[in-house]
């Protein structure tokens, strides 16, 4: 194990991507699962705070320290296998995502769920069930993942698979490698119907894997994951469309959106099907020329979408989409369109760059990042996106709007360029949070609560509701030693 305690040594473990920042004693960098079991029983004993660490992608906070010692995964790193005919992979927590989808698409297989940050360990994006542009067809990362190895906070081992241990009512048993049972009284709340990564999944019957998938490491240290695998796709169509204004651009979102699900439900394979439908509006695409000169000066907003094809119905598929995007009078000659895998890469590039530049922005401007993660459900789509506008306008807040809406799923950027405008934008931030849970939403629909959104978590739930997830934490780690701040207000625990 490796032992940093020099201050000097550890910087870059006290901050994320979001440029949130925090302090610690030390950092552990354990070598395998029996170092971590050592390091939280001793947690328990001297009653010591634990972070624990992945990549430093996340945007919440989650990974960066209150105090106490981090414990970072990075030496767990190790694809164990990739079983082609079962169609599995079992990787420890540390293995990096872009890695990991490149050497299952060697073996023929894909690996759908695809968070904007590629260099995030897939343990993390457990942790936070994770999503991205591929959500709309394949779900977050919770319907991929089906056993989990994982440390209780108690120092307990127990290996969790998928549909071997489901609840009864709200009442769900089970045992550690030691034989030490455990009996949980699951809370009872009601979470939004719409994508969303904010607190504690529970429900009657569910499955016990769910409860850790999405718990931002609250309720225990995951050390082995086993994930689903499907066929890697033939080929992809993929495509970004420029349209004149936002409204086009939603429009047809909101048709592509209608026409998947009815041939979906319908199960018409060829038919339009998207996997992803990521909108950019004319800010977006402002911020995003010099490093895109291509994009044309006319543009006022686009979408990126990709559906699967073969070589049979490429053609007509083609044809279909053409007529789709002529319907809302998008930019047919200067739109983008992928016809091999350099070019969809390219795409991709584009697709993603829009988030790093963001936080390339806010590190030089030396601010927290001040972006939304809110999603609303379809039927509010336009409702919420002329209450943003509104907004933005009336303060004249810097910013850009750019989404999965697909999944109706928005990140509103702020780009405040003085200390006064962040503190504005804060309250911007608050007030967007607050018109997504008026209209049936969540203030976070893929990067978690972390310690950065627990104020705008409180909007979702009552302090009642609050308290029993803080009951929740409790059952599993009475000493309230692993990853304090995450998710939940430590008042709550207080009385709980």
């Amino acid at each position: 194990m490796i032992v940093k305690n020099d201050p000097n040594e550890f910087q870059n473990y006290l901050v994320d991507a979001a440029n949130y920042k925090g302090t610690c004693d030390e950092v552990l960098l354990p070598e395998n699962e029996s170092e971590i079991v050592e390091i939280i029983r001793k947690a328990n004993a001297e009653n010591i705070k634990v972070t624990v660490a992945g990549n430093r992608t996340g945007l919440t906070g989650s990974a960066v320290p209150e105090g106490g010692i981090v414990l970072s995964m990075e030496r767990l790193n190790k694809i164990i296998e990739i079983n082609t005919s079962e169609k599995f992979a079992k990787i420890q927590p540390a293995v990096l995502l872009e890695d990991f989808q490149n050497e299952v698409e060697k073996q023929k297989l894909f690996y759908p769920p695809d968070p904007t940050e590629r260099s995030c360990f897939l343990g993390s994006t457990v942790a936070t069930n994770s999503s991205g542009a591929k959500s709309f067809k394949y779900g977050a990362t919770r319907n991929f993942v089906s056993g989990l190895r994982i440390i209780l906070p108690d120092a307990e081992i127990i290996d969790v698979e998928r549909g071997k241990n489901i609840a009864d009512g709200r009442l769900i048993n089970f045992e550690s490698h030691n034989e030490k049972k455990y009996s949980i009284e699951l809370p009872n709340y009601k979470m939004p119907s719409v994508k969303n990564a904010a607190g504690y999944f529970v429900k009657s019957d569910m499955d016990l894997i769910d409860l850790f998938i999405g718990s931002e490491g609250t309720l225990g240290i995951i050390t082995e994951i086993k994930l689903r695998l499907l066929d890697l796709p033939n080929n992809v169509l993929s495509c970004v469309v420029f349209f004149s204004g936002d409204k086009e651009a939603l429009q047809f979102i909101d048709k592509t959106r209608a026409l998947t699900y009815s041939n979906r439900k319908l199960n018409l394979q060829n038919e339009i099907d998207a996997l992803g439908l990521e909108f950019f509006d004319g800010g977006s695409l402002k911020f995003l020329s010099l490093t895109f000169p291509e994009i044309p000066a006319s543009a006022g907003s686009a979408v990126w979408f990709e559906q699967q094809a073969d070589d049979e119905n490429e053609e007509s598929l083609m044809e279909k989409w053409m007529t789709l995007i002529s319907e809302f009078n998008g930019d047919l000659d200067n739109s983008w369109f992928a016809f091999n895998e350099k070019e969809r890469e390219k795409l991709k590039t584009f697709r993603h760059a829009v988030s790093w530049k963001v936080n390339e922005y806010i590190a030089q401007q030396g601010f927290h990042k001040v972006g939304t993660d809110t999603a609303v459900s379809d039927e509010n789509v336009f409702a919420f996106f002329d209450y943003i506008k509104t907004l933005m306008t009336e303060t004249s807040m810097p910013h850009i709007i750019y989404g999965h809406l697909g999944n109706s799923h928005f990140h509103v950027n702020m780009l405040p360029e003085n200390h006064e405008q962040f503190l504005q934008a804060k309250k911007l931030y608050a007030l967007l949070c607050s018109q997504a849970v008026d209209l049936g939403g969540t203030v976070s629909a893929e990067h978690g609560i972390g310690k950065l959104k627990r104020p705008y978590f409180e909007l979702m739930y009552n302090e009642n509701d609050l308290r029993k997830m803080a009951r929740l934490k409790k059952l599993f780690d009475p000493n309230l030693i692993l990853n304090i701040g995450n998710i939940i207000n430590p008042k709550y625990f207080e009385n709980s």
